[in-house]
């Protein structure tokens, strides 16, 4: 097995440069995240993927953010658009559960058949009063049992579709009342709080294969962003009891200030076991794989477990499951 580097990292077009090539040889990344901007046509997208997993000389996963909403990177003509999650869910009513694990199964479907075996998603931090408007309508809602109904189809649609979800933003990103790609949230809710509401469905989901942290300072219980918090990261496997693969939310947002070099470091020492940087240039991306350096023993075998959970695709009929899901929630849901 090839021992990865604790690196996710993306690609600056539609194909991968010479140097780009030679980067990802050195470094071996765990995995990639794909953008908008990586994103043309089918053929295309399967041949930046099949250059992207001989460039890291393994079967590295690769991860995109396909939540629905202002937050889909593969849209029409090629793939089906989707409402934001939080209006999906209000649309499908009754039968919410259903039609999310419908939606993420088709979507899975999509994703699986470009070589693309990650999602990051669900989404499952709780809805409050204050959310702020850039994570609002990318919720599932407001009440912590359903959120985690819903977190729990969602998922079990894209692992039955041979896609690993990304259960974010741990441990909970819902009462963020600043948007973290500019600045740092501060939560300034009491330790009870936060594990009987934004903890909960975190901890109910914590045998998913991988989980992204959380830019957000929780006030109570130390003051650091969770991303660089040993403390939170201990809340996190002892209390939430997540013991599989754990990434950061890229490292490049407004939301942690410093060095990236130093970043990268303190997020690896804190507890996390890969660091995402995105949109960078290839010398910065160079820099934060040098400080990251290879995963340790504990992050290696959780990244193994985690690619094992990849299976090959149940067989389904997809107009069928499209057919059903347009009646449960009453939207054209056809690409």
């Amino acid at each position: 097995m090839t021992r990865f580097g604790a690196t996710i990292l993306d690609a600056s077009g539609l194909r991968l440069t010479a140097q780009e090539k030679a980067l990802f040889r050195e470094v071996k990344p765990f995995g990639f995240i794909l953008f908008s901007r990586n994103v043309d046509t089918p053929e295309q997208v399967r041949a930046l993927c099949a250059e992207l997993r001989d460039a890291a000389g393994h079967d590295a996963v690769i991860t995109v953010d396909q939540e629905g909403g202002r937050v889909q990177r593969l849209r029409r003509p090629f793939w089906r658009d989707w409402s934001p999650p939080l209006d999906f869910v209000k649309a499908a009513g009754e039968n919410s559960v259903e039609a999310m694990n419908l939606r993420y199964r088709l979507i899975a479907h999509e994703l699986h058949d470009l070589g693309i075996d990650s999602n990051c998603a669900p989404m499952v931090d709780v809805a409050g009063p204050q959310t702020h408007e850039f994570l609002r309508n990318r919720c599932y809602g407001t009440d912590p049992e359903k959120v985690t109904k819903l977190g729990r189809a969602a998922a079990d649609g894209m692992l039955a579709g041979g896609v690993l979800p990304v259960v974010k933003h741990m441990p909970g990103h819902g009462r963020a009342t600043m948007d973290s790609h500019f600045d740092l949230p501060q939560v300034s809710a009491g330790r009870d709080d936060l594990i009987g509401t934004d903890f909960a469905p975190f901890k109910a989901l914590n045998d998913l294969p991988m989980a992204m942290t959380a830019h957000l300072v929780y006030e109570a219980l130390d003051k650091r962003p969770a991303t660089l918090s040993p403390v939170m990261m201990q809340v996190i496997r002892d209390e939430i009891g997540f013991d599989n693969l754990i990434m950061t939310d890229d490292i490049s947002m407004q939301a942690l200030k410093g060095r990236i070099d130093d970043i990268t470091r303190d997020a690896l020492a804190a507890g996390c076991d890969v660091v995402l940087y995105c949109n960078a240039s290839l010398k910065d991306r160079a820099l934060v794989a040098d400080a990251a350096g290879e995963m340790t023993q504990a992050a290696q075998t959780r990244a193994e477990r985690a690619l094992a959970a990849r299976v090959v695709p149940d067989d389904i009929d997809i107009p069928a499951l499209t057919a059903r899901l347009t009646r449960l929630v009453g939207e054209d849901v056809h690409g």
